[in-house]
This record gives C-alpha cells, structure tokens and sequence, in this order.
C-alpha cells in the first residue's frame, strides 16, 4: 500500500512520495539506485548506496548525468543515479504491473526525469512507472585496454548498460513497498532507448529482471545495413578500446588513472559526436555499447539465430516519416539512382525494378516507397526470427499519425513524434492537439496499459491488433487502428534475398 502521508521503506532507507501531475498519483523523485561514479568509481559498475535512517521527502529529481546537453532546472553530476517511480495512492488487491522506461539520445544525452517520460497517465490507469538514470557518452561508454584488463572480465564499454542493469536489479528488490509487481515487469524506450532495451534481451545480465518489453524506433532485422548509421550499431571490442585509448591520448591522459583524475567538464563529449570509421549522415555516435563478451556477449545477429536472448514477449515498430522518409523528400532523379546504385549494388535493377522512376517526382515518391516498405520488413523479419526459438507473442506495429505542429507538416510522423501519445503526455508539447489527438493518445495508453498488465495489447472496445504470423503485416497505430500490409510479397522477398547478402550486427 502507498499513501502520500506514509513512508515507504526502501532497501536504503525510508522516502516520502509527493503528489504528482495527476489527482490520485504520488511520485518518488530522485532515490539513489547506485553510488556516485566519480573520481575512482568511473568507468566501474555502480556501487552500493550509503543507507539512511531519517525520512527522506522525495520531491526533487536527482542530477542529470554529465552530458553537453543542459536539463532545464537540473544540475549535472556524476552522482547521477537515481531513480523515479510513480504509483497509485490507493490500496490495490493485487500487486501491479511496472513499466521501466529507458531514455534515448543517441547514447549521449538524455535523463530519466524528462516530461515526455512523466509516469502520471500510466500511474493512474494502474501501472507503477520507474524512470532512471544512466551513464552516457565518455562516461558511460568509453572503453580501454586498461579498463578491460582491470574488470575481472576482459570487458570494458558497457557502464550504462550495467547501470541499466542496477536499476532493474533494484526494481527487484524495491518495486514492491511502491505496489508494483517485480514478477510482471515490462522495459521500454525510444530510439537509443529503445537499442538499449533490446540489448537488454540479448544480455545474460539482465535475464530475469523483466518479461516483455516495448522498442519504439529501434527493433530492425540484424542484416538490415540501415542500422549502421543508427544507435543499435555496435562497436567490437577491439575497436571500442582503441576508441578510447584515442579518446585518452585527445586529454593528455596516457592511463586510466589520469582519466579519472580529470575534472568533469574534461570528460564530456559532443552530443553529435559521431563514429568517422561508419559512413553516412549522421554516423553513428562514437561512444556506444561494445560487444565485449559479458554485457553483450555476442552480435545480435549471434544471439537472435541462436535463441539465446531472453524469452520475452516484444512489441515494437517505427514511424512513417524517420529512417530517411519524409513528407516532401527533395531528392533528385540523379540522386536516387546514386543511392539506389550504391545501397543495392548487384541487386540494383531488381530494386529499380520494384521501385522504377523516370523523373524527380518518380524517384521521390520511390524512395519514400523504398525506405518506408524497407523499414517494415526489416522489422517483421526480426520478429520472423524471434519467434523461430522464442514461443511468445510479438507484436509489431507502424505508427503514422502527424502531429499538430510546424514539425508535424514538415516532418510529418517523425522520430519521436509518438512518444507523448504512447505515454499519455500530450501536455508537455503547447499544441493545438485536437479530438482526434486526445482519442489517439487515449486509445494508445489503452493498449500499453494492457500490453504492461499481460504481454497481450488487446483490451476491451480495442480494435484487434494481432500478434505477428506468417503474413507479412503490421499493425497501423494513428487515425487508423488495422492491420496493414508490410509490402507486395515480391518487394518482401527482394529485401529478404537483399539482407541476407548484407553484414550482420
């Protein structure tokens, strides 16, 4: 039971909740999870948190991890992990279900106390809602040799991801003095978010500790070269130490005793920051996680053929207007042939084929066609080889609702653009959202909710969103609520044949 006037116990100490945004909701800001990972403690998995006896009024959220972006209102410090949690007041017969949202950015930026990612809709439909910190850029990401040798393992690379993996262990131990059930927890992010909790499923670390999860912008087939330029685009050890060896040698550091003698603000990272080994625009960011043989014990592609993730039930999809897609694309007739050439290769006329252009108009609508047909399969063919060894219901879906806004007519349903329907938070963007928007965000927290509660998104008065089969569908999330298809059965079958000649991540 949790009441607003009541403590509740933690395995550290005592924290009184406040109200939250919405009546019957009471919140937990800023409860330490790990210990400060300055100084000695950089680049180490996090330390035990000191104890305290007295109550503590958890009002404020904690600091935000050093990063270049600035949080309005919150101060950045390496003492940065704490976590959030949002639950009802009222007293429920059972335990519920817990929602543990992880934060994009690119692996650089990004906090858990972001109003996009407030747990008060969620919280008051009965679902406990747990935000968390973790290590980002150089100090959550960087790697060397050094590292390696001194972890016991022979890894380095991964401290935010081991971070993630802390606040998950401390959902275990915790979540149920909120309320929460720690034997039906669901993890989900967007876009870096959403790589980090696929990599969750692929890490032994972490089996246990969840089972479902929920990938927005993130879950694509493992031989799909899209996602060289994209967050989920890993480094290999080796590459990730010499990475950082460079990275030392930039600071005047020659060993990681100096590293973590140097002030903070040395330490931060540009958050465009991109890896200039991958070409494309942007590339990938520098600072990323490393398959290193303990977090991530091998590629996904690895991991997934082998069926050794962790048997979870997933719900994933994309956008209609990110991966390159846009509403007015401007690419020329010269250009698309340059790019199809290049991307395509041997396989070329084939793709010209099923996609054909004679003109700029032709060639934009094509590649809008191309990129957008691609995503889907991509996405329907991870789930294709999930549900070869994992016996659990995958759902997919393809979100395509414009939002009321100067970056909804100019980048239509771009990266991101779901994030306040899917949470329920339409409040924190001043737009003129109209009915259609309010139902839309209403009918997604609906199916979320339901999915959190039971691994299965269909509820009541809900159209029927059916797991993934033998058909080549998606589901359609926005004005319209159907199945749809990924692509004509010819184009599916050229990207399957595409992909398999492709490297694998």
């Amino acid at each position: 039971m949790t009441r607003l006037n009541t403590p509740v116990t933690t395995e550290s100490g005592p924290v009184l909740g406040v109200p939250a945004r919405l009546p019957g909701v009471a919140v937990y800001k800023g409860i330490p999870f790990g210990a400060s990972t300055a100084g000695e403690a950089r680049w180490r998995p996090a330390g035990p948190v000191t104890p305290w006896t007295e109550v503590r009024t958890a009002d404020t959220f904690g600091p935000v991890p050093p990063q270049e972006e600035e949080a309005a209102g919150l101060a950045q410090d390496e003492d940065c992990l704490h976590v959030n949690v949002w639950t009802s007041v009222e007293p429920s017969d059972a335990p519920r279900p817990v929602l543990v949202w992880i934060y994009g950015g690119r692996f650089a930026f990004g906090h858990g106390s972001d109003p996009y990612f407030d747990g008060s809709t969620l919280a008051s439909k009965g679902v406990t809602v747990v935000t968390f910190n973790y290590r980002t850029g150089a100090f959550g990401f960087l790697a060397h040799p050094e590292l390696s040798d001194e972890s016991g393992h022979g890894a380095s690379g991964n401290y935010g991801l081991l971070d993630q993996i802390s606040a998950l262990r401390w959902v275990q131990r915790n979540i149920g003095q909120f309320g929460g059930d720690p034997d039906r927890v669901t993890v989900a992010g967007q876009s870096g978010g959403g790589a980090s909790t696929l990599m969750l499923t692929y890490s032994p670390l972490a089996r246990g500790l969840f089972h479902q999860v929920i990938v927005e912008s993130a879950a694509l087939f493992p031989r799909d070269p899209a996602i060289a330029t994209l967050s989920p685009s890993h480094r290999e050890l080796a590459q990730a130490e010499n990475d950082g060896a460079a990275f030392a040698a930039s600071l005047g550091a020659e060993t990681v005793a100096q590293l973590r003698a140097l002030p903070t603000d040395r330490l931060r990272t540009p958050t465009m920051l991109t890896d200039p080994s991958v070409p494309g625009t942007p590339g990938p960011p520098l600072f990323r996680p490393t398959v290193d043989g303990w977090v991530l014990p091998s590629s996904y592609w690895d991991v997934v053929a082998s069926g050794t993730q962790n048997p979870v039930r997933v719900l994933c999809g994309n956008n209609l207007d990110e991966s390159g897609a846009k509403p007015r694309p401007t690419i020329t007739l010269a250009e698309y042939l340059a790019y199809a050439s290049a991307r395509y290769g041997d396989q070329v006329d084939e793709f010209l084929a099923l996609y054909p252009a004679d003109d700029d108009e032709t060639a934009r609508a094509s590649h809008n066609r191309a990129l957008q047909e691609g995503t889907r399969i991509s996405t329907w063919l991870l789930a294709q080889e999930w549900q070869r060894t994992v016996r659990a219901p995958f759902y997919t879906y393809y979100w395509t609702h414009r939002p009321p806004s100067d970056a909804g007519a100019e980048r239509g349903a771009y990266h991101g653009s779901e994030m306040p329907y899917f949470l329920g938070n339409l409040q924190v963007e001043n737009l003129d959202y109209q009915t259609v928007d309010r139902e839309i965000s209403s009918i997604m927290v609906d199916y979320l909710v339901d999915f959190i509660a039971s691994g299965d998104p269909n509820g009541v008065g809900l159209p029927v969103w059916p797991p993934v089969g033998d058909a080549p569908v998606t589901f359609e999330l926005g004005p319209v609520w159907s199945p749809m298809l990924i692509a004509p059965s010819d184009h599916v079958d050229f990207f399957r044949r595409f992909f398999a000649t492709q490297r694998s991540w």
